[in-house]
């Protein structure tokens, strides 16, 4: 069994995404997928031998971390861009008009955090969710669908939607060559194709 590794908790993104990507391998029934708390324990996972790859969005804070850990024989051996769950700006109609938003630092640039007042800065998108259902927080910017499962409490104060993220790969074995590797036939290359007015050909 194939042993893939990302961040968890079980209802992330990164969740949603791995399981994305071992079904366009085709690797359903043949891989197995779990989770961690950081990705510094994941990479010592993958560099150790107790998993085979690892999943991670390219914005996490994490990054730039785990790809310097090439240097000790982890690396980069794909990328992909994954459309995330829908996201929003979610308030519980219970508490008091807040006066503080909750959310992960990479999603911050989605809305205008002045808007909501103080920032409370959370690890990840589900601890945020986690925190307004628990009446840590009275709003924050997490998965949209925490308003659709619990409209009599939470409601949308502004819906951002789905977004587009870069995703990395990671093993143990060195793909690259030394050279750049691109998708010839990629939807890029059909837009770089007809600025320069000739056909692109799929590899």
């Amino acid at each position: 069994m194939i042993k893939f590794i990302t961040l968890g908790p079980v209802g992330s993104n990164h969740q949603l995404v791995v399981e994305r990507y071992v079904q366009f391998q085709g690797l359903e029934g043949k891989a197995s997928i779990e989770f961690f708390k950081t990705f510094a324990e994941g990479s010592a996972r993958i560099l150790d031998g107790s998993a085979d790859f690892m999943l991670q969005c390219a914005v996490h804070p994490e990054t730039v971390d785990t790809v310097a850990r090439y240097s000790q024989g982890l690396y980069v051996i794909d990328t992909f861009i994954s459309p995330s769950r829908d996201l929003a700006v979610i308030r519980d109609r219970r508490a008091p008009p807040p006066t503080s938003i909750a959310l992960m630092n990479p999603t911050r640039d989605y809305t205008d955090p002045a808007r909501w007042g103080e920032v409370v800065s959370m690890p990840t998108v589900v601890a945020v969710a986690q925190g307004l259902r628990e009446g840590r927080f009275a709003r924050g910017l997490t998965y949209a669908s925490v308003a659709a499962e619990d409209p009599e409490r939470f409601e949308v104060e502004e819906f951002i939607g789905s977004v587009d993220d870069a995703w990395i790969v990671y093993g143990r074995e060195r793909v690259s060559g030394g050279k750049l590797l691109a998708w010839p036939g990629s939807p890029a290359s059909k837009i770089f194709a007809h600025l320069r007015g000739s056909a692109v050909e799929v590899a």
